[in-house]
Formats: structure tokens, sequence, C-alpha cells
């Protein structure tokens, strides 16, 4: 086939922001499925904050770097370095995939045997092995926006009608033409391109890829879903599918591609539609959102009440004779309180979590009733009860909690339990010399994971004492060690098997991935979670909920402190008393922090997120730092370190500044 003086079969396209193991192992996957074909590969990087592009300068010096200055989005990006491509195929990429050894070759033959497809997409599975519906879909008509927003798709999945979004029912197995490919990975001749335009830019995020694939069949050519080979496509790392800002940008995007593409009356039908998808999907998006954190709280105080409802009628006989002995303040502001101080204590001590263990329970109930016997001796004479229904409520409300999490646990896990597993069972998969090296950077990173043992790649002697098994007998081995979570090395464990193993043991299992010569493990458990990912140099206390909440619970203490205080306050220090309350206030609704990151540090993208502060780590100290290296180093550190006492610390020396308006 002629290459229109095209200087390379194959042009690889990734646009990276901020995803920098990511990419590493997106990269590695490349290259090794590059291995045979004459291709090149750009990276466009969109201003990251994390060493993105010294990555990329040390370890793959044969990449085409293009740095921006300022993030351009997906659709501009992409075209720069369309500009420079000299391949005949250009290939778009997501940077959060692993493509396999084949992909290349395999979807590159098929364009040559086949000049009608201009366009051309994969099978993609998510981190856990599960089948991604974006791989095919159809295009965004206002009936098919209809029956997606309104969850037609999601009940008759296979509907021809229903779910033309997802091409729901074209077998995932098969090849077939299609209407939209997705821009994680598609696949384009050159000459298409040329002939209808790059992406466009109008773009920022979501809808090139459907825009793009509009174009393509408009142009006279087809678009191709390629079940022949699969990638892995983690998602999720730049918005999160259950936020606000992804429901906003995606039906944007919609609109933007209704007013190019439909006329007259058909658009503005389409565009009146999606715009009262965005306030529907917004308000379904912020009710889920509250159902799913309030529903626990809601039923064990439900529970709590009818238990105390009870024990006072039946206390009220046993013990007094008399069936109406209590007033009805019990029920409107005893019993309320009871509850009210029981559940603040259990989301203190975790019990709210997604997982959580007995005794977290047990001592949460145990401290909220201390709590209660302390506030009941301080209530007027008329509002004291009996002190034998806070010992009733106290046990019951143990019981009540803790049986509300069995049958839970047996309707979401098959188990009479919610409880937290204990150490992940952990097999890792590669040679002798990676699996010690991967088992040296889990316990650098001081993950709580149990390894089981190692799995080799290569056949070995019976008897071997450094190996319990060989990759051909996973699906042996797994069930036998009750296996929850496997790491394969990509240095000896190749894509296409790895991606064989997600397919056949399934979604019950963790999967992760360690590139080659590389401090990072990752992996994901879900398409709508982003991907999971543990390194030893980045392995931050602020990250872990119980410190989070430790956090807030110090910035809420002080606040009411120093409240409590104000008065003596006031008459020695204080001198802007509005600023004072203000930040006060603030603190206490969880609008601020006491303590957070230095504002002079470029990097701090880079660390957990805090909400905006009054004093920092260089707070204190006796020098004054100006140097972001130091200053980044410092906010790392705290990052990296936390513990309350810093907090403490910091606020002790330097408590005064929260006089000052916070920035």
């Amino acid at each position: 086939m002629i290459r229109n003086n095209c200087m390379k079969k194959l042009s690889i396209i990734i646009v990276n922001y901020n995803v920098q193991f990511f990419l590493e192992q997106a990269l590695l996957s490349v290259r090794k499925a590059g291995e045979g074909i004459d291709h090149e590969v750009f990276v466009v990087d969109n201003n990251s904050v994390d060493d993105s592009v010294k990555m990329i300068r040390d370890k793959f010096p044969e990449v085409k770097l293009i740095v921006s200055k300022e993030n351009l989005g997906f659709s501009k990006a992409n075209n720069i370095a369309i500009a420079q491509a000299k391949g005949e195929y250009i290939l778009l990429l997501n940077p959060d995939t692993v493509v396999r050894e084949d992909t290349f070759h395999s979807t590159v033959k098929q364009m040559d045997e086949d000049l009608q497809i201009g366009a051309l997409g994969v099978k993609m599975i998510d981190g856990k092995g599960k089948f991604l519906p974006e791989s095919k879909r159809g295009f965004p008509s206002p009936e098919v926006a209809f029956y997606k927003t309104f969850g037609l798709s999601k009940l008759f999945p296979k509907s021809k009608r229903f779910n033309h979004y997802h091409l729901g029912y074209l077998s995932s197995e098969e090849n077939h033409e299609v209407e939209v490919l997705s821009g994680a990975f598609m696949l384009l001749r050159k000459e298409v391109i040329d002939k209808i335009g790059v992406l466009d830019e109008s773009f920022f995020m979501y809808g090139e890829d459907i825009d793009l694939s509009y174009r393509v069949i408009q142009a006279g050519y087809k678009n191709f879903y390629f079940a022949a080979t699969t990638i892995i496509h983690y998602k999720g790392e730049s918005t999160k599918k259950g936020s606000l800002n992804y429901v906003k940008t995606f039906y944007q995007a919609m609109i933007i591609f209704a007013r190019k593409h439909f006329g007259g009356q058909k658009a503005g039908i389409f565009i009146a539609m999606l715009n009262g998808s965005i306030y529907l999907r917004a308000l379904i998006t912020i009710l889920s959102n509250f159902i799913r954190k309030a529903y626990l709280p809601f039923f064990d105080a439900l529970l709590i009440f009818l238990g105390l409802f009870l024990a006072k009628d039946i206390w009220s006989v046993l013990r007094f004779h008399d069936p109406h002995y209590f007033k009805a303040s019990l029920l409107y502001f005893n019993f309320p309180l009871y509850i009210l101080i029981w559940l603040i204590v259990l989301q203190l001590r975790g019990a709210y979590d997604r997982f959580y263990r007995v005794n977290q329970i047990i001592g949460a109930i145990f401290i909220g009733s201390l709590c209660i016997s302390a506030i009941y001796g301080f209530l007027p004479s008329h509002l004291r009860a009996s002190r034998m229904l806070i010992v009733f409520g106290s046990f019951w409300a143990i019981l009540s909690t803790l049986t509300l999490r069995s049958f839970i646990g047996l309707v979401k896990y098959g188990k009479f339990s919610m409880e937290a597993p204990k150490k992940w069972r952990t097999l890792i998969i590669g040679s002798w010399e990676e699996c010690k090296r991967v088992q040296d950077l889990i316990y650098q990173a001081g993950l709580e994971i149990h390894i089981i043992g190692f799995i080799s790649t290569d056949e070995i002697g019976e008897g071997s004492q450094n190996f319990i098994g060989v990759e051909r007998q996973l699906d042996e081995i797994v069930p036998i060690y009750q296996i929850n979570e496997l790491i394969f090395c990509a240095q000896d464990m190749s894509a296409e098997k790895t991606i064989y193993w997600m397919n056949a043991l399934g979604e019950h299992i963790q999967y992760k991935i360690v590139p080659k010569d590389s401090i990072s493990i990752i992996g994901s458990n879900s398409k709508d979670s982003a991907g999971d990912l543990y390194t030893v140099d980045i392995n931050f206390k602020l990250n872990k909920l119980q410190e989070r909440r430790n956090k807030r619970i110090l910035d809420l203490g002080v606040s009411l402190l120093f409240f409590f205080l104000s008065p003596f306050l006031i008459w020695f220090s204080i001198r802007n008393t509005g600023v004072f309350y203000r930040n006060i206030w603030r603190l206490i609704i969880g609008k601020n922090t006491w303590v957070g990151y230095h504002k002079a540090d470029d990097l701090q993208k880079i660390l957990p997120k805090l909400k905006p502060c009054i004093l920092n780590p260089l707070d204190g100290l006796k020098h004054n730092i100006t140097h972001k290296d130091t200053i980044h180093r410092l906010n790392l550190l705290y990052a990296k370190d936390y513990n309350t006492e810093v907090d403490i610390e910091i606020i002790q020396k330097s408590w005064r500044k929260i006089f000052l308006p916070i920035s």
C-alpha cells in the first residue's frame, strides 16, 4: 500500500496530565507492542506538576515529548502532535491504558486489509477485567439520549432500542461496524484526518471522539470495533463519574455536538433535552450521593429509636407499674439527643466507612454512652428520665448496628458481615528477583498486604523453596489459598497473559501491575473508580481516612475552644473581631482547616488535597524560608508523616494568626 509520502507506519499520540506512573506503564506497554512495526510515539504534556516530563526524558528517550505551559485540553493537545506526525495511521491513546503485545500489529493489519475502515477501536476492560461498554457506542440522538438519561438503557442492556448508546445488543466478543469509538484507543487513517479535519477544539474534555466518529462516517468511511485484541483502561483519573463536574462537562459536550451536527427543530429539541438532563442528572447525582452516605446512619437511628421506644414501655411497667410513667419529652428530646451522640461518635470512630471493625462500633457506643451519662447529670430534673434506659439503649445500639451491617453484608457481599477484611491475601507473579523487588516495595510503602507467596512465570521443579506454583496453575492456586489480590510483574508477565487471567479469574479478585524498574504498583477496583496507585515515595499518611478524620476533629475542637475563650482573647489580644469570628465559623463548618500547605508551593497539586488554611508547616520556624524547593519539601513531609501532634505544635506557636484573613 502507498504511504502518501509518510515516513512511518504508525504514529502513537498520548496526552498526559498528572498521571506519571500510569503513563510510565502505558509507555512500557507501547514499547513492547511497537516492536517490529515502524512507529513513533508522541506525548503531549498538559502542564503536569508530577514529574511526568522528567520521567519521560529519563526513561523514554525515544518519545517525542511536547511540553505545554498550560492545560490545553484533549483535542488541542492531540492536534499539536497530529500536525507533526508522519505515520500512515494515527493512534489516539489514553495514558491510563495498557496495550497487549499484539495490539498494534493486529489492528494495523486489519486496517490494511479493509480500506473502508476510517477509524478502529478495540475491546477495553477495566482494572478488574470487566468489559467497558464505551468500547462501542451509538450516536447520541434525542431518542438515545432520552433512554440513557432516564436509565432505560441500564434496565434493558441488551435492547436494540433502549440501549443503542452502548450497542448492548452487539456481542463484545465479535467484530462489528459501529457508530462511535472511544478516544481512549482510536486508530485513524492519516488520509481520513486530512480529509475530515483534526479534532474539534470546541470540546475540551468528552465528546471529541463522538464528533470525530460522526465525521468519519459522514466522509464515507466506517468505524470498526475490533474484538480480536484487548487493552486495559483504568479510567477515572481525570474526572470522577459520580461528580457534578462530570455530569456538567459531559452534557455540555453533547450540546456542542448537537449544535454542530443537528439543524432546525431537531437541534432545538435535543439541546433543550440535554439542558434538562444536566439538571436532572445533577439532582440524581446529589440524591444518590446523599443516600449512599446517609442510608446507614438513618437506619441505625431508626432501629435504635424503636428499641428505646419499646424499652420505655417495658421499663415503665416493670419498674414503675405505670405504662404512662415517662413524659412525652423523652421521645422528642432525650431519645433524639442520645441517638445523635451515638451517631456522631460512630462517625468519628469510622463505623460509616466502607468497611468497619466490630471493636469500632462497640467502642463508639461505649464512648457515646459515657458522654450521654455525663450530659444527663447536667439536665434539669424534668428532662431526666431513667439511667436504665441509657444502659439498655447502649446494649441495644450495639446489637442493632451490628445486626443491620450483617444483613447488608449478606445482601451486598453474600456473607453475614460488612467487617473490613483482614489483610489482602496476595500473590506476586514474576521471576524470583522481580518478586522480591515488589515485596520490598510493598514493605517500604507500609501497605497492609499479606503476601501468601510467589508464582513463577516459568516452569519450576517440585520442591522449590522460592515459589508455591507456576502461572499456568493460577486457577487452582487462587481458590486453594483464598487469594483476593494478584500483583503481576510486567517485566516477566506479558500484557496478553495478564489480561487473560483478569478475564479468567473474574471481578472478585483485585489486580495490580508493577511496571519494569518502577516504584509504582498500579491497579483499579472498578470502571467507575480512579486507578489505585501505591508508590514508595508517595505514601502520604494524610491520604488515610482515619488521619483526615482526626484532623477534622482537631480543627473542630480547637475552633470551639477559641470560640468559648473569645471574651478573654478579645480583651487581651484580638484587634479585628470580625476576622476572628469569621475564621472560627469557617473552621467549624469545615470550609477551612487550621494547618495546611504553604501557598508558595507550586507543586502542592501532587499532595493530598486540603482546605484553605490559616497556618502552615513554616509557621513557628525561627528562620524565614523563601526557597521554593525547601517549601515544597516541608509541605511534602507534612503530608507524608502527618499526625495531630504536628498541628497542635504549629497552632501553639502561631495561633495569633487566626486574626488574619484566610487567603
